[in-house]
């Protein structure tokens, strides 16, 4: 199936064609109805394909949602995309790989979140900056949930593994904190 995305060149050419009898409206009606048509049509099977796919990869879906969230919470601190490089096509999105992948990527830039608040207590610091990757999270994993959802795939296996994922990246945190703090009584 074919989109001709130059309507405007179709119009002109109607206009400017020596076998017309009389006013354009009714062509030009039928050539943006066939248009509007093709691209409705081309929409339906994207759509269709993006929600087969989504089923089929929902926690690739997720850790790509909760990664760009990242991006966006990290990206006044520590510039833009820090975290987007991360993405693999060969990524085991398992519930614990793609939890260890979130909690790896987004705690890796706590040194430089020290560093860019120098003023700051370290334990402060520490906590501060999990709470803003714990949002950061949060909203990433929000904005997954509502696209699986919106696709009609957030359900049975692919609403546990989730779940799975998200209990295990709140542990994680958890983790996370309590090591910082540790060090920061040493």
């Amino acid at each position: 199936m074919e989109i001709n995305a130059n309507f405007g060149q179709q119009v002109s050419e109607l206009a400017r064609s020596d076998n017309r009898t009389g006013g354009i409206g009714k062509e030009v009606s039928a050539t943006a109805r066939t248009s509007k048509e093709l691209q409705n049509r081309a929409l339906l099977d994207a759509s269709l394909n993006v929600s087969i796919d989504a089923g089929n990869r929902s926690l690739e879906l997720l850790y790509r949602t909760a990664i760009e969230k990242l991006n966006e919470v990290l990206a006044q601190d520590m510039g833009a995309n820090v975290l987007r490089d991360a993405l693999d096509s060969d990524l085991d999105v398992s519930p614990e790989a793609t939890a260890d992948r979130i909690l790896t990527l987004s705690t890796a830039y706590l040194p430089l979140y020290l560093e860019q608040h120098p003023g700051q207590n370290e334990g402060d610091g520490h906590a501060q900056f999990t709470d803003l990757i714990r949002d950061g999270i949060g909203q990433g994993f929000a904005e997954a949930r509502e696209i699986l959802q919106g696709l009609g795939v957030l359900e049975g296996d692919i609403a546990d593994n989730i779940d799975r994922t998200w209990t295990l990246v709140q542990l994680g945190l958890d983790a996370f904190l309590g090591k910082t703090a540790e060090e920061d009584s040493v």
